[in-house]
């Protein structure tokens, strides 16, 4: 059975980003539908799998990460517009049996992911 996971990398810092508001969306037909809520931990993670076993199907999904949020927080000084303030990451699942982590490596000015397991 697989499971859907993710963390938050903060490279300005040089550290896992702790704190960081997360919510994973299911995309169909162009609907959003809202799944979870979760904050990061002190390791930069959520303390357990967003999706697992049965509630992880194929299909579209979105997380998007408060990225502006936590860095405001940390005492970044942010230009108003924040360049970065949400970061949205839209992604597949193409098959539920395997396990996909989604990281965000962040600095207030660039972010990258890929899939890990």
């Amino acid at each position: 059975m697989g499971k859907l996971s993710t963390h938050v990398l903060d490279t300005a810092h040089g550290r896992p980003a702790a704190g960081v508001a997360i919510e994973l969306y299911a995309v169909q037909d162009g609907e959003r539908t809202l799944l979870k809520r979760e904050a990061t931990n002190r390791d930069g993670r959520c303390d357990a799998p967003l999706l697992e076993g049965a509630a992880l199907q194929a299909g579209q999904y979105e997380l998007v990460f408060a990225a502006g949020d936590y860095f405001a927080a940390q005492g970044v000084d942010l230009p108003q517009p924040r360049f970065l303030d949400r970061v949205t990451i839209a992604f597949g699942v193409a098959d539920a049996s395997q396990n996909y982590h989604v990281p965000l490596v962040v600095t207030p000015w660039s972010y990258s992911t890929y899939r890990g397991s």
